[in-house]
């Protein structure tokens, strides 16, 4: 990577980087809907989910915060309109799953370390570096990372809801740089993401990883982690 001895600061992404779902959205959803009496098939589900979700995002960027919504009133939205789109009417059910579901979210029932957090992430830290969460999740993120028993791994934890920027805006990775109080250049960032995570850190001045199985062809092969394990062989010994 060049200049890896100047590195200070690590932050990390966290869906789909350090957490990911244990079970598919739709099987979380159905379970849900069983629990009140109401059967519906996961897949469908799963698809609904995607279309409202989508929806959501693009009448609401980043949790409808410039529309005065916020995250919680955000996914209620989301979920009750991925039943809706299933076929659900009951206004009472709809309340009840959305709130159960937007409660199970937060978890560690509902999310698992991907193989090789753990031993990274302490790996990291016996390393020196200092360590920080840049994350488009919302403000339940500091909850699912104490659940999940990742919280003590981080100085500071940056969401999109909390700053108000979303990933891939260079100003939600200038906040996590002030909060390190590092230079870019002394900071890198690891997600999974090619245009939020790697190439928008790397706009910021920031050098970058981007765990991916196989490597996209814009990003060199040595930024590219197969897994999270491999970020410690790049760092060099403890």
């Amino acid at each position: 990577m060049g200049h890896r001895a100047c590195l200070r600061l690590l932050t990390w992404d966290v869906k789909d980087t350090l957490l990911r779902l244990r079970e598919p959205v739709g099987e979380s959803y159905a379970a849900a809907a069983g629990a009140l009496g109401v059967r519906l098939q996961p897949e469908a589900l799963g698809s609904a989910f995607r279309q409202a979700y989508g929806a959501q995002q693009r009448r609401f960027p980043n949790y409808g915060l410039a529309q005065g919504l916020g995250s919680r009133r955000w996914w209620l939205g989301v979920v009750e309109q991925t039943f809706r789109l299933c076929g659900v009417r009951d206004e009472r059910v709809l309340a009840r799953l959305a709130e159960s579901l937007y409660r199970d979210f937060c978890s560690a029932r509902t999310w698992e370390t991907l193989p090789g957090a753990e031993e990274t992430l302490s790996g990291c830290r016996q390393r020196g570096f200092r360590m920080g969460v840049v994350s488009n999740f919302d403000r339940r993120l500091e909850q699912v990372l104490s659940q999940c028993n990742l919280r003590h791994h981080f100085e500071f934890v940056v969401t999109s809801e909390d700053v108000g920027f979303a990933k891939p805006d260079r100003r939600i990775f200038e906040q996590a740089l002030r909060l390190g109080g590092v230079r870019p250049e002394q900071a890198a960032h690891v997600g999974d993401d090619y245009v939020r995570d790697y190439a928008a850190a790397r706009a910021a001045g920031m050098h970058s990883f981007l765990l991916a199985a196989t490597a996209p062809p814009q990003a060199p092969a040595e930024h590219v982690l197969p897994s999270l394990s491999h970020l410690l062989a790049l760092l060099g010994p403890a």
